[in-house]
């Protein structure tokens, strides 16, 4: 039989209550998933996710960074995963050229939602070589003023999906909300990517639009 699985990575000086937040979103949905947490070196950094193929235990995996929240059924994405070897949602920021080492059109995918299986291999193994060749850092606005990331492990996945040509499943963003950034969707969300909580009015309102019966809406995030 196939197993399924969760996995989280974790590194350095993390969190705990954030990881046993993720956690119990997942028992809460899908108490018949065992959960991974892989843990990395002190010295690891956001590239070394490029390496988790090789720590899971699991046929068919989803990867869950620690500051998700899983908020219904999963099922779907671990089935479109185990058709296609893999299944993500782009990135709220569309445009990996925003990198330093990426121009052009290519897409950027956000890794910290991944269904994959081990038919993913090519893209996992591109991926691992990208992360330390190319330049991946970022210029992004703070206020008024320019910042830099240094180094962030989604321009070499972006690289991987093309370099090999992989063909992915692509979820809606209700699969990788990210609240600072998506204000508005339709139907219910499956995981909420955020470090605050999910709020009680949008945990309500997913339950409602969850229901068999519901007709599927439109909803708005409004900052307070």
């Amino acid at each position: 039989m196939t197993c399924r699985g969760v996995l989280y990575l974790v590194w350095g000086q993390f969190d705990q209550s954030l990881l046993d937040r993720a956690i119990a979103s997942v028992r809460e949905f899908h108490p018949e998933l065992p959960v991974e947490i892989a843990r990395l070196g002190d010295d690891a950094t956001l590239l070394d996710k490029a390496g988790m193929l090789d720590l899971t235990p699991f046929d068919e995996t989803l990867f869950l960074d620690a500051d998700t929240v899983v908020l219904g059924d999963l099922g779907f994405g671990f089935d479109k995963a185990s058709r296609q070897g893999l299944a993500c949602s782009i990135c709220e920021c569309p445009w990996a050229r925003r990198y330093g080492g990426i121009s052009g059109d290519i897409v950027e995918y956000n890794t910290g939602v991944l269904f994959f299986t081990r038919d993913a291999k090519p893209v996992f193994d591109a991926w691992k070589f990208r992360v330390r060749d190319i330049d991946s850092s970022i210029v992004f606005r703070s206020g008024d003023r320019l910042a830099r990331m240094p180094l962030n492990d989604q321009a070499g996945f972006a690289m991987a999906i093309e370099d090999t040509g992989f063909n992915l499943f692509v979820l809606p963003y209700n699969w990788n909300f990210r609240p600072k950034w998506h204000k508005s969707w339709y139907g219910p969300l499956k995981i909420w990517h955020d470090y605050e909580p999910v709020p009680e009015p949008i945990r309500q309102r997913n339950a409602d639009q969850a229901a068999l019966n519901a007709i599927v809406d439109l909803s708005i995030l409004r900052d307070e």
